[in-house]
């Protein structure tokens, strides 16, 4: 992927990795728009990097994203990347069936139906650029599942089948599918304690390392980190038993 010239759409921008990323992409001279619910908190960011630029969008809503992808468009003609990262983490307790389904359901609305509603939006415009990509944020979860959020889990596994499968769909075309796999980082994903807590990775040196792929590494499919490897290959490994005790807490 050419990380400059480029017009970026990203979703959930407005805080954690979805803003360290187009504060990233920002930096380098990029044109920058970011999405998200909450139009206070994007123009905050858009205010903090003057000339990035911002747009509602409600990852749960199917007919409010096409209409997004209509405005994005004759707005910014150029775009040619988006990067799929907004999302949801809640825990679920199953036992207590069906009161978790709500959570359930809306997790699956905005981590897995959001981006395959957005790329099927945008994908007839990137076809007709000279190059184009579709970034999909996975998770080291979606090689090891956390217990206690079955349903993030899963959907983080979809996405990484989905980049897959989408990928080899575009082969020969001149959009690139790349997926950003985060391990444990340092973001309000489940709430303030996430940020400071020691066990996650810092963020500004999370973002470090995957420009650092992206940049040195432009023909990589999967970016995934040092501190997410031991997840993302657990099962080549040989060593999920372990793995999966270690990411959640399980002792024998």
């Amino acid at each position: 992927m050419n990380l400059t010239g480029n017009t970026v759409l990203i979703t959930g921008g407005g805080s954690g990795i979805g803003r360290a990323l187009a504060e990233a992409f920002h930096a380098l001279g990029n044109q920058v728009i970011i999405s998200g619910r909450r139009a206070a908190v994007l123009e905050e960011v858009t205010k903090a990097n003057p000339g990035m630029a911002w747009l509602s969008m409600d990852a749960t809503d199917a007919e409010g994203i096409r209409t997004f992808a209509d405005q994005l468009i004759a707005a910014h003609p150029d775009l040619n990347v988006v990067i799929n990262n907004a999302g949801i983490m809640k825990n679920e307790h199953i036992k207590a069936a069906p009161d978790y389904l709500d959570i359930a359901e809306e997790t699956i609305a905005t981590n897995l139906l959001a981006p395959i509603r957005l790329t099927a939006a945008l994908l007839p415009h990137f076809l007709q650029k000279p190059r184009a990509a579709v970034l999909t944020v996975s998770s080291g979860l979606a090689f090891v599942p956390m217990v206690a959020t079955p349903t993030y889990s899963a959907t983080k596994s979809a996405i990484h089948a989905y980049s897959v499968a989408l990928r080899e769909q575009l082969k020969g075309t001149s959009v690139e599918v790349i997926e950003i796999v985060p391990p444990y980082v340092q973001t309000t994903l489940q709430g303030d304690h996430q940020a400071t807590d020691e066990r996650a990775m810092p963020l500004d040196a999370y973002i470090s390392e995957v420009m650092d792929i992206l940049t040195n590494r432009p023909d990589e499919k999967e970016v995934v980190v040092e501190r997410c490897k031991p997840l993302r290959f657990a099962a080549q490994n040989g060593n999920f038993d372990q793995v999966f005790a270690m990411v959640n807490g399980v002792h024998s």
